[in-house]
């Protein structure tokens, strides 16, 4: 189980539709690219505290 540590972390606001941008700095670092897809899980604690963690998503690999 690998464990991460935070290099920075921004506010970011919740639009219409409950868009949320992801700042470009942000998708830079990540290689986040239009069109890419993203896996969203939502996390709770015992005491009910909650999180969402977002990665992107595996490429399918091409069988051959």
């Amino acid at each position: 189980m690998a464990i991460y540590r935070t290099l920075y972390y921004t506010d970011v606001v919740v639009g219409v539709g409950g868009r949320v941008t992801i700042p470009l700095d942000m998708r830079e670092d990540l290689g986040i690219d239009e069109g890419d897809s993203l896996t969203v899980r939502v996390e709770e604690n015992p005491k009910g505290g909650r999180q969402m963690v977002i990665w992107k998503a595996q490429e399918p690999t091409e069988k051959q």
